[in-house]
């Protein structure tokens, strides 16, 4: 752990200690006026950030999903019942990513990739966009970089039950669900 001092403009102590924020794990920033008045003294108690755990394999990620077809159904009943022109909740365009990467997985054993590949590409890439103002800015970098690996992150994460509710019966692997 570390201290750091930033001497600035005070227009600019928000955008420094931000990208401070960013950069390190920090704890609150302490601003006080230097002694002429004109410019502000950041304070930051700092530490380097840890590096970031790997994001899940799609093995990993998908191992509890239910079959592609159980969430193509899923999909299309939740999609077909909405009202026109309705805002779905996150967990539609979650579960619709998911599917697509694992469609696009089946045909992605090596270049040339297709259209399952752009598919998946761009429904992670809307998840993403759905999620960006809920995200510190080093998980944004990150997901930018990898959107297909943040969505297998984030499905992980929701898979603790992604029990089909359309007359498949009680869930095995959560009946108390």
């Amino acid at each position: 752990m570390f201290e750091i001092r930033v001497i600035t403009d005070p227009a600019d102590a928000d955008r420094v200690t931000a990208a401070l924020s960013a950069t390190f794990d920090t704890g609150p920033a302490r601003q006080y006026p230097t002694r002429d008045g004109q410019r502000t003294r950041i304070y930051v108690t700092a530490d380097h950030r840890a590096a970031p755990e790997p994001l899940p394999a799609p093995e990993a990620a998908y191992a509890l999903a239910p079959s592609i077809l159980s969430e193509m159904r899923w999909v299309t009943n939740t999609l077909a019942t909405a009202e026109c022109f309705t805002a779905l909740e996150r967990d539609y365009y979650l579960r619709k990513a998911a599917l697509l990467d694992r469609i696009a997985l089946m045909d992605e054993p090596a270049p040339p990739f297709g259209d399952a590949t752009e598919a998946a590409e761009a429904a992670a890439v809307f998840l993403l966009d759905t999620d960006r103002d809920h995200l510190a800015g080093h998980i944004v970098e990150r997901a930018d970089r990898d959107p297909r690996g943040y969505l297998r992150q984030q499905y992980a994460l929701h898979a603790d039950c992604v029990c089909d509710d359309f007359g498949e019966g009680p869930c095995y692997l959560h009946p108390e669900h």
